[in-house]
């Protein structure tokens, strides 16, 4: 009997017992320090990545998968007459989503093969992911999973703190937050990303404090009294997610939660410190 089959990519930050648990195909990115190259997750874990960034001369390098890489596994996936759902890193901070596409075009059975543009970044990605994989678990057709993922493309809303824009701007993926520069003494960023999937400074607030404060009142202003899926993947502040995700079950109905590190590729463009909360409502 046909199936359907998720494939995401390694910028998800999705644990790795929930991809197997769940089957999703997690196609890697790669990190660069100089002449040594890593595949993110595969062959460089998210401690190892901070360890070696914490005594690095210069800040790495990341790329993205080649079209041939996905093209293979798209063909393995397809050859049983199942159908291939693939949700990618947003296009505005990365060439994954047109390599993926470039494959799909290759391929004879395309009419099967669904390459999506998440427009989000880290665990924002992953959500939808995994709600995907679910519903592919749970027998659901291709019709059904791509309806809920167009509704989980509206709903997901994701906040990200860094204790510094550093990262972004020396990788250019800074976009629109570049108006924080120089600006950022006792100042604690919120950045979210934009309907087109580009970063922005959603606020600039005085300390952790008061920036946990406003994102939790801006989840309460979209999804006060919905049940909720809630991610928070972080670098190397396990500490602080955790706190943050109590600090949530205090306010809202959370129906299913993870707490992730944020990978290498995503943690080279945001650095150590970052925390990423993702929260979509669940289908009831």
């Amino acid at each position: 009997m046909a199936a359907v089959k998720i494939v995401t990519d390694s910028t998800a930050d999705i644990p790795k017992e929930w991809t197997d648990k769940l089957n999703i195909e997690v196609v890697p990115l790669k990190v660069h320090f100089g002449e040594e190259s890593f595949e993110d997750g595969v062959t460089l874990t998210s401690d190892e990545f901070y360890s070696k960034l914490a005594t690095a001369d210069k800040i790495p390098t990341t790329s993205q998968p080649t079209p041939a890489q996905f093209e293979e596994i798209y063909k393995r996936l397809l050859e049983n007459g199942d159908t291939v759902i693939s949700i990618h890193l947003s296009a505005k901070l990365s060439g994954t989503f047109q390599a993926a596409s470039i494959a799909k075009d290759s391929i004879e059975a395309s009419d099967r093969l669904h390459v999506i543009d998440s427009k989000r970044a880290s665990y924002a990605i992953g959500l939808i992911v995994v709600e995907a994989a679910e519903l592919a678990a749970s027998g659901a057709d291709s019709e059904e999973i791509l309806t809920r993922i167009e509704t989980l493309l509206e709903d997901t809303t994701v906040f990200f703190m860094v204790d510094t824009l550093e990262y972004l701007q020396k990788n250019g993926r800074i976009g629109k937050a570049s108006a924080l520069m120089g600006s950022l003494l006792k100042i604690k960023p919120i950045l979210s990303l934009t309907n087109e999937g580009e970063v922005y400074p959603f606020e600039k607030v005085r300390g952790s404090k008061k920036a946990g404060q406003r994102i939790r009142a801006e989840f309460l202003r979209r999804f006060n009294g919905k049940p909720l899926h809630v991610g928070i993947s972080h670098a190397m502040a396990e500490d602080e997610a955790k706190a943050f995700m109590e600090s949530m079950k205090e306010q809202f109905d959370i129906q299913q939660e993870v707490i992730t590190s944020i990978g290498p590729v995503i943690g080279t463009h945001v650095g150590p410190g970052t925390i990423s909360i993702s929260a979509a409502p669940i289908k009831r």
